[in-house]
């Protein structure tokens, strides 16, 4: 069945539209809540969001991905949590003293939902985009601005106590290059990705059913491992042997911190995609073994990519406990190892990224 259009919902045409694209992470994970560094880079895939006034004082949200509608003001936050997405962007403008009309919006996404490629951050940068067209504020809305917004939305209205990471990404990243951000000062440059080398991202079919809890439960030991060795956040601990001295959990956690740190800067320095791609099995080795957010059929997937002779380097990417991995391959490459992975690993997987 088709996907309903914005003139088969709301009849005539958008006022404005806009898009956003999904992100992968290449490396840095569970580094930007510790004000650590980053190297996402974006997917194909894209989120697009139109909207024009709507007559009264009630917005209406159509997903058409989900085909489901919402109904709210802005006085209170809708019920349903794909349209708080939207209504934060909405929440957030406003409380920087933008007038915001009520508004008809359709929201169409290929942006997979749940395996850790940030659909989330593309509603809410392609919804901010939208709004700025509609606007007119190009002056006050530039792409950091937009990334810092969304942000606050998805912490304050959709309760989802996240990093800049993903909204940055989503904001300024493209999917030709890689984005490296230092998530405390908000320093970014767009690097290429390793010479003769492209992305896959394949699901593995598994939902992160304990993401979320157990999220929040890594932060708040990297708090405490942070306050323990006096630090304002474990970005401020180099020397990876500081941390030996911590009691377990917070050893492992914070060894993970310090040596995932490492692992970006050192792959902001021109090395080429074999090392990299060290890089990143070393990433997942320690996002499993001392962050403790992988799980079999993860690690299965991630062995089966690195056994490939064209993937130079495999690892979980997202928060972990189920979602996707991301493999970095020799260019061309990325499709038929896919289709050898996914044979041997079964059904339950599938090729994200590439797209298409």
């Amino acid at each position: 069945m088709s996907r309903k259009s914005f003139g088969d919902v709301f009849g005539g045409t958008p006022a404005a539209s806009a898009d956003a694209p999904g992100r992968v992470n290449l490396l840095g994970e569970h580094t930007d809540y510790n004000d650590g560094f980053v190297l996402p880079t974006a997917i194909p895939q894209r989120t697009r969001v139109q909207l024009r006034p709507a007559p009264g004082e009630r917005f209406s949200l159509y997903a058409a991905e989900l085909d489901e509608s919402a109904e709210f003001t802005l006085a209170a936050p809708p019920q349903d949590q794909f349209a708080r997405y939207v209504y934060g962007c909405l929440h957030q403008l406003q409380a920087q003293g933008v007038r915001i009309p009520a508004l008809q919006i359709h929201v169409d996404s290929d942006v997979p939902m749940g395996v850790g490629l940030s659909s989330s951050a593309a509603l809410e940068v392609a919804t901010l985009r939208a709004l700025r067209t509609l606007l007119q504020l190009t002056g006050e809305l530039d792409d950091v601005r937009i990334a810092q917004l969304a942000q606050r939305a998805e912490i304050e209205d959709a309760g989802v106590n996240c990093g800049i990471m993903d909204q940055m990404a989503s904001s300024l990243a493209d999917d030709t290059s890689m984005l490296f951000l230092d998530t405390r000062t908000l320093e970014r440059r767009v690097l290429p990705l390793p010479a003769g080398s492209e992305v896959l991202v394949i699901d593995s079919g598994m939902p992160r059913t304990l993401a979320g809890s157990a999220y929040n439960e890594r932060r708040a030991e990297c708090e405490a491992a942070a306050a323990a060795l006096g630090v304002k956040a474990l970005r401020d601990v180099s020397d990876v042997t500081r941390v030996e001295g911590l009691p377990e959990p917070m050893r492992r956690r914070a060894r993970h911190v310090v040596t995932e740190n490492e692992r970006v800067l050192r792959a902001i320095t021109g090395i080429g995609p074999a090392e990299f791609g060290v890089l990143m099995n070393a990433s997942h080795d320690s996002l499993r073994d001392d962050y403790e957010v992988s799980i079999p059929e993860l690690d299965r997937l991630v062995g089966l990519l690195r056994a490939q002779p064209e993937v130079h380097g495999a690892r979980l990417t997202g928060a972990g406990f189920g979602g996707a991995c991301v493999a970095l391959c020799r260019a061309g490459e990325a499709v038929a190892v896919s289709q050898r992975v996914l044979a041997e690993y079964g059904s339950r997987g599938r090729l994200l990224v590439p797209a298409g």
